[in-house]
C-alpha cells in the first residue's frame, strides 16, 4: 500500500494524535483488504509499529498473518530492537519460523546505501540484530563521535559513516543520523557489521521517528 511517512511526522509534531491513529487504521485497513483479495501474497515489508498493529487487528478479526498466507517479512526502522523482535516472533507470530511458518529479517538502509543484510536473529543469540552493508558497493564504518576519521574498536559505540561507490555514483564518508556498536565480521559477511542501530544521540531529541 502507499504510505506517507512525512505526513505521519507532521501529525506527530502538531500533536494531532487522533488524526495519527486514524491514518494508521486507514493503512492497516488497506493492508488487510489487499491480503484478503486473493492475490496470493507471501512476502511483505513493514515497520515494527505497523507490523504490530496489523497483527493485532488481524487477531481482532479472528485470523493471523500466517492464515493470510504470509511466509516472509522484511522489516526495518529504528524501533527494531531485540526486545521488540522477541515479542513479535514469540507473541505475535506464535513462535520461530519452524513453528509459525513466518520468517522475518531485519533490514537497515537508505537510498544511498541500499539494504544492509542482517545476521540470523534468533532466540539463541537473544535476538541480537547485526547489520552488514552491501559491500562492495557500500561500506559502513562505526566512527568516533568526535573524530570521524577514527574507527572505534569492536563492541564500542560510534556514529555510522557511509561510503558508496557505484559505476555512476560516489559518496565518500557520509555521516548518517544513526549510531550503534561495531560488530565483528561474520561467516556470511566477512566485513565489519553494526548492531544496536538507533538515532544519533546528539540529534535524537530533534528527530521525529514517525512510522519508523
Amino acid at each position: 500500500i502507499d504510505l506517507d511517512p512525512r505526513w505521519v511526522i507532521k501529525l506527530i509534531k502538531k500533536g494531532w494524535m487522533e488524526h495519527l491513529e486514524a491514518y494508521k487504521k486507514h493503512c492497516i485497513d488497506q493492508a488487510i483488504t489487499v491480503l484478503g483479495a486473493g492475490h496470493d501474497i507471501k512476502c511483505m515489508f513493514g515497520t515494527p509499529k505497523l507490523i504490530e498493529s496489523l497483527c493485532l487487528e488481524l487477531e481482532e478479526r479472528g485470523t493471523s498473518l500466517a492464515e493470510q498466507g504470509i511466509t516472509g517479512i522484511f522489516s526495518g526502522g529504528t524501533e527494531f530492537t531485540p526486545q521488540w523482535t522477541r515479542f513479535c516472533v514469540e507473541e505475535l507470530f506464535g513462535g520461530p519460523p519452524e513453528v509459525s511458518g513466518i520468517y522475518m529479517t531485519p533490514t537497515y538502509g537508505n537510498t544511498l546505501m541500499g539494504l544492509a543484510a542482517s545476521a540470523p536473529c534468533t532466540a539463541e543469540n537473544n535476538y541480537k540484530i547485526s547489520y552488514y552493508a552491501p559491500q562492495p558497493r557500500a561500506v559502513v564504518e562505526v566512527v568516533d563521535f568526535d573524530d570521524f576519521n577514527q574507527v572505534v574498536g569492536y563492541g564500542d559505540t560510534g556514529r555510522a559513516k557511509l561510503t558508496t561507490l557505484t559505476q555512476e555514483f560516489f559518496v565518500p564518508g557520509f555521516l548518517e543520523r544513526d549510531e550503534g556498536e561495531r560488530e565483528m565480521p561474520s561467516q556470511a559477511y566477512p566485513w565489519d557489521g553494526m548492531s544496536g542501530v538507533r538515532p544519533f544521540h546528539r540529534l535524537a531529541e530533534a528527530t521525529t521517528v514517525g512510522v519508523y
